[in-house]
């Protein structure tokens, strides 16, 4: 499942569903095909996600910082980057602050 959040002040943000749904918890709201983040909650959720990031953030240098080095490259080659929270919050974020500089929702599922 594909998740499409818009808003007339920015370009689309597109998740993967268990990516979206993770956002919209983070933002508070309920897990729901459709939503909105009005003008007015919007603060709070913007909020929200950067209280995410500064957690995510922490736990990911405590992660560094109690991690022995390895090997850079691992033995069957499969290895894959680790997308961090923060990453992935980002983009929604920026989203939300244009959205409330220009006073225009954010939906979802519509």
């Amino acid at each position: 499942m594909i998740v499409t959040f818009k808003s007339a002040a920015s370009a689309d943000v597109i998740y993967f569903g268990d990516v979206a749904k993770r956002m919209m918890e983070l933002m508070g709201k309920d897990v729901a095909e459709k939503g909105i983040v009005t003008v007015e909650q919007l603060p709070g959720a913007i909020n929200l996600l950067k209280a995410a990031i500064l957690a995510d953030k922490e736990q990911h240098r405590q992660h560094i910082l109690d991690e022995e080095p390895q090997n850079e490259s691992s033995s069957n080659g499969d290895s894959r980057p680790f997308v961090t929270l923060t990453q992935r919050t980002v983009p929604l974020l920026a989203m939300l602050e244009e959205s409330l500089g220009e006073k225009k929702p954010v939906v979802w599922g519509v």
